[in-house]
């Protein structure tokens, strides 16, 4: 059967689900300060709240993916958007440091169930071109942190920071109303009516060793992402001192990088493969990683950094997307909890960023440059894995 290319308003809708994660992570970063004084607490545990998000997350995913396959995608994302516009509008009036937390955390699990169905539905609709439909959806999803960061500081401009949580409740209201309309359903294949029960899927899951080594390589990806993610704004304002205008083109450049590449695997990867795509990835992320430890070691200044970053975060989108792609391309019957498989362990290794960080803080770039370097590298023996195993 030949294949048809989706759509691009299904492209567009699906990244948009899957656009309220970023959102809701980098749509506050400007606001955490004044969080601190406005809650009454320290910025220590303002910033937790990151932390405890992508832990919440984390376990949403683990609990919603083998529900994705067994009640379908479509009820699934319905319930995430609606829990997840419930939880904004809380903190949106929230008044203590408690409260924010624990609405904080529901609102990541709920987001959960939202974007945990939208792989599922990619692979679906693309079929042997899963990563080509995943660099779609990811290059436009990208556009939410470029502008996440920007928009969040135009909302303390013009008014409190809580609104923000009011536009994050007003983006899933939206995203829930053209859900409830336009997002599919994926139907059973015919001679698989039967629905898996709820740990059969990660028997599966786990079961497929030849999977292993591709869940490591987005597993210490993604770990690397939260690792810039948590430590940009010391490394640029902090250390390097720049400025809150200049913060946000700096970031904008390195979600520019990623989308790049994102774009740039699109158009190759039908032609060279996933893995030799992958592998591109890895040999540039290597020597930015190297680039970015040994500048910094020097002490060679800003721009260094930066010129050593972006091609360090372009390199983890093509290779988090190649690998992401790999994984569910063996589980077609299983994709929500492949899926769940992956969140997990990206966003569990991601909540670690924070605690490494601050047990090997010593005023200076270099262990975060370090911890990059030490992401890339563990992929690297994960690459390596994966040839010994035939890939």
């Amino acid at each position: 059967m030949k294949f048809v290319s989706p759509s691009l308003w299904q492209v567009m809708l699906l990244a948009a689900v899957i656009a309220i994660t970023p959102l809701a992570i980098d749509m506050y970063l400007p606001a955490l300060p004044l969080m601190a004084s406005a809650l009454a607490t320290t910025n220590a545990l303002v910033q937790q709240s990151l932390s405890i998000y992508l832990a919440a997350y984390a376990l949403g995913m683990l609990l919603f993916g083998p529900l994705a396959d067994m009640l379908g995608r479509r009820p699934l994302a319905l319930f995430g958007l609606a829990g997840f516009l419930v939880a904004s509008v809380a903190l949106s009036l929230v008044s203590s440091i408690e409260g924010f937390l624990l609405w904080r955390a529901l609102q990541a699990f709920c987001g959960a169930a939202a974007t945990v169905v939208i792989p599922g539905i990619v692979r679906h609709l693309y079929q042997q071109h899963t990563a080509k439909g995943m660099s779609y959806v990811s290059m436009i999803m990208m556009l939410a942190p470029l502008i996440a960061p920007a928009i969040g500081s135009g909302v303390m401009y013009v008014t409190h920071w809580q609104h923000i949580f009011s536009l994050l409740a007003l983006y899933a209201a939206i995203m829930l109303l053209l859900c409830w309309h336009f997002l599919p359903e994926i139907k059973q294949q015919s001679g698989n009516s039967a629905r898996p029960a709820f740990f059969s899927g990660y028997q599966q899951v786990f079961a497929n060793r030849s999977a292993w080594p591709f869940i490591a390589i987005s597993m210490f990806a993604s770990f690397s992402f939260f690792t810039f993610l948590t430590a940009v704004s010391f490394v640029y304002i902090s250390y390097f001192g720049v400025s809150e205008q200049l913060f946000a083109l700096l970031f904008g450049l390195n979600v520019s990088a990623l989308m790049l590449a994102n774009f740039t695997n699109s158009r190759l990867v039908t032609r060279l493969g996933p893995m030799r795509m992958l592998s591109i990835g890895l040999v540039l992320a290597l020597l930015a990683a190297t680039s970015l430890t040994a500048v910094n070691a020097a002490g060679l200044g800003l721009w260094f950094t930066v010129l050593s970053i972006a091609p360090l975060m372009a390199s983890l989108g093509l290779m988090a997307t190649n690998a992401d792609a790999l994984i569910l391309m063996q589980f077609p019957q299983h994709s929500g909890t492949a899926t769940a498989v992956i969140g997990t362990l990206r966003f569990g290794s991601g909540a670690l960023a924070g605690p490494l960080l601050g047990l090997l803080y010593t005023g200076t770039a270099l262990p975060f440059s370090l911890l990059m370097l030490a992401g890339t590298l563990c992929i690297l023996g994960s690459v390596i894995w994966a040839k010994a195993l035939g890939h």
